[in-house]
Formats: C-alpha cells, sequence, structure tokens
C-alpha cells in the first residue's frame, strides 16, 4: 500500500500576478470580517515576499510577520503601508445600503 504525503496548503503559494493578489484581497473583503481580511493581507504579503515588503514600508519584516497572525490587529498605519507596498490603494464607495 502506498503512503501519500501531503503538504499543507498556503495560498500565497497561488498569487502570482498583482491582478490575483487584487482579486484575492477583493475576495475576502466581500465577508466583511475585519479579522479574516488581516489574515488574507498576510498572505498577500508573503506572496510578494516579506523581506520586499519590509523594505517598501520600512518595517521590520519580523514584525509583518507578527502583525498578520491570527487573532492579530495590526495599527491601521502598517496596513495602509502593507496595501501600498502591495501596488494596491484605499479607495471608498458609497455602500448600496447607505
Amino acid at each position: 500500500m502506498k503512503t501519500l504525503e501531503s503538504v499543507p496548503y498556503d495560498a500565497a503559494d497561488y498569487l502570482e500576478t498583482a491582478e490575483d493578489v487584487r482579486g484575492f484581497l477583493e475576495a475576502c473583503l466581500e465577508d466583511n470580517d475585519p479579522e479574516f481580511f488581516i489574515q488574507a493581507l498576510g498572505i498577500a504579503a508573503r506572496s510578494k515576499g516579506m523581506t520586499e515588503i519590509s523594505k517598501q514600508t520600512g518595517l521590520g519584516r519580523e514584525s509583518l510577520y507578527k502583525s498578520f497572525g491570527q487573532g492579530k490587529h495590526p495599527r491601521f498605519e502598517t496596513v495602509f503601508k502593507v496595501i501600498n507596498a502591495l501596488g494596491l490603494e484605499f479607495r471608498l464607495q458609497q455602500s448600496v445600503t447607505a
């Protein structure tokens, strides 16, 4: 009988383009769950490389890993810098329900 080997799934391995990252984060925002979005942002940052994100943001690589772990609540400034380092920007629009 053969034994199957498996490796942990990491969504960061599948975010290869800027469009992939944007689509992934937009889909995660649809859940309206800030904690879920923060985790997704950490995944997106890892897909680009935390060293590169660190260089672009001026934030320490280790602190970036810690900031985007499960149950973490990074400062808005950190989130803003990482969004920008990913080549994205915040935009506000009128809510459909407002």
